[in-house]
């Protein structure tokens, strides 16, 4: 492998501000992305009581399906002892869904290695696995490339209800039929029938989405003790009976919070990222694995279609005593996680930063301190036949991104195309066009209403000339073909439908091609969280 990283345009610029140290930012924010700052942080989770013996075992509990390797073991024992981690998370999507749901582990790993060895002080890395959200269009998709074009290989398997991701069944042969397709459309190598089949294996001991994901990530990362959590594990949830009712008890502070905070974020110039309403509750109700957001109305909580109904002390008993009855939304889901796990630092992607930038005083109101907000590692794989082509038509990783594949493919066509046939075409649509105007000129003449026809015939003609044309143009694409395609491969390798790689493809695509040990490799790199975006030529 070799490493390299890149400045890419900015087109984020909460992002951009985030890392230059805005001042403009500082008011959302509850510390600065420096070593100062992981040392506060760390005091300061040092001056709390978490529950850590119980975290430990609820992680313990919710992987031992999975397997517990030896790394895995020492951490969730540094956890029960009182360690703090590293914390990200991702829903839960096919195969891992898209690279950076990986990239995101990998950061979480990386910079909980590297706060361990600042600190003096073991840091553990821990994935919250977003198993309670319930848009599974969003998860149940990836994307390979097939003749030089993307295709969206889907799931089709759909409830008309929006049940949560760990509490839908997946139907196994289904599944495998879309994974053996995936797999075809990869190519054979010499990893390929060892993938699949350890991909079939770990779905076939799989009873929900969660289950399948859960499985490959603990299978991907079990030799860098990557810990893993489902937010709708049911232990998980009664661990958290309290703190709902302590969300439950605040709720319109913390709404009217976020409310503030989001327009403070707009006026800053930043957008309003989760369009808070201040009489959102910010829960969701669960019955029978299906979601429904609340509302306050009055001293009620209800649904929008007021099927639900709870009143105040309804929803406390709730809490109180079926916890796995509740589930948190985009707002008390980074509320939840502070008070449950001793956050060092939360890493997340740029659209994450936006919204837990509206969180701050919700925070506060539950006398809670926002974590230290690490955005997660950009990396772009460049493969070896995509490195080749890169150094034989002189093209930059930023060139792709840039457009300038596209332009040199166009200029290319252009150079290619028979001069001479269309030349000759053309003087011969003229030479027609002269006999025509010959024969319109007699048939007046003659007194003879032949317009009409005369017209119809001449569009005949052109259109057999530009048939003709196009013909041409097609046999002397055809005989360049190669060349166009290898255009056409960069673009999609690097930069598919204009988004980054990582925002399209899936881990295995590259792991069919690298090997299986692909993530432990990219772990032994010396990454960083940073302003910057790495490049892993495989």
């Amino acid at each position: 492998m070799r490493l390299e990283h890149i400045e890419l345009p900015v087109n984020n610029k909460l992002l951009a501000d985030y890392w230059s140290g805005s001042e403009k930012l500082r008011s959302f924010f509850e510390y600065e992305y420096n070593d100062e700052a992981f040392k506060t942080r760390f005091n300061y989770l040092k001056s709390k009581h978490y529950y850590n013996n119980e975290l430990s075992s609820i992680i313990r509990q919710f992987m031992e399906p999975f397997g517990i390797s030896e790394m895995v073991e020492e951490n969730l024992n540094a956890l029960e002892g009182g360690a703090v981690a590293v914390v990200g998370g991702q829903q839960a999507g096919i195969l891992t869904g898209p690279l950076y749901s990986v990239h995101k582990a990998i950061s979480v790993i990386l910079l909980a290695k590297e706060q361990t060895l600042k600190l003096g002080e073991k840091i553990v890395p821990i994935f919250w696995i977003a198993g309670e959200d319930h848009d599974l269009d969003e998860i149940n998709h990836t994307y390979t490339v097939v003749n030089g074009t993307i295709k969206k290989r889907v799931y089709n398997n759909r409830s008309k209800l929006k049940t949560m991701a760990s509490t839908t069944t997946v139907q196994k042969e289904e599944l495998e039929r879309l994974i053996s397709a995936i797999f075809k459309e990869y190519g054979e190598t010499e990893y390929t029938q060892a993938l699949y089949k350890n991909c079939l294996s770990q779905l076939e001991q799989s009873t929900t989405f969660t289950d399948f994901f859960a499985r490959l990530m603990n299978e991907l990362f079990k030799t860098e003790g990557l810990l893993m959590v489902d937010a709708a594990y049911t232990p998980f949830r009664k661990h958290e009976a309290d703190f709902f009712v302590k969300i439950i008890e605040l709720n319109e502070q913390i709404s009217q919070a976020v409310v503030a905070k989001e327009q403070a974020l707009d006026s800053a110039g930043y957008g309003t990222p989760i369009l808070a309403k201040a009489d959102n509750a910010n829960l969701f109700y669960v019955l029978e694995g299906e979601r429904f957001l609340l509302e306050r109305t009055g001293q009620n909580y209800q649904d929008s279609t007021g099927f639900i109904t709870l009143t105040r002390e309804q929803l406390l008993e709730v809490a109180k005593n079926s916890p796995e009855k509740l589930s948190n939304n985009v707002v008390t889901r980074p509320l939840m996680q502070e008070m449950t796990i001793p956050v060092l630092a939360f890493v997340g992607g740029p659209g994450e930063l936006a919204y837990w930038a509206t969180l701050k005083d919700a925070f506060n109101a539950l006398d809670l301190q926002m974590p230290i907000l690490a955005p997660r590692m950009n990396i772009t794989l460049v493969e070896r036949k995509i490195d080749q082509l890169l150094s034989t038509y002189d093209l930059s990783i930023i060139d792709i991104i840039e457009g300038k594949a596209k332009s040199k493919k166009e200029q290319y066509i252009a150079s290619v195309q028979d001069e001479g046939a269309k030349q000759q075409l053309e003087t011969l649509n003229e030479l027609v066009k002269e006999q025509y105007k010959k024969l319109e000129d007699h048939l007046k003449s003659q007194k003879l209403d032949m317009d009409a026809v005369v017209e119809k015939n001449i569009k005949y003609h052109e259109m057999q000339f530009d048939y003709l044309a196009k013909k041409i143009e097609q046999q002397v694409l055809t005989k360049h073909d190669k060349t166009i395609r290898q255009f056409d491969v960069m673009q999609l390798e690097i930069y598919p439908d204009d988004s980054l790689q990582e925002r399209v493809y899936n881990p295995y695509q590259y792991m069919n091609h690298y090997g299986p040990t692909l993530i432990q490799d990219l772990c032994a790199l010396p990454l960083e969280i940073a302003n910057k975006h790495y490049v892993i030529h495989l």
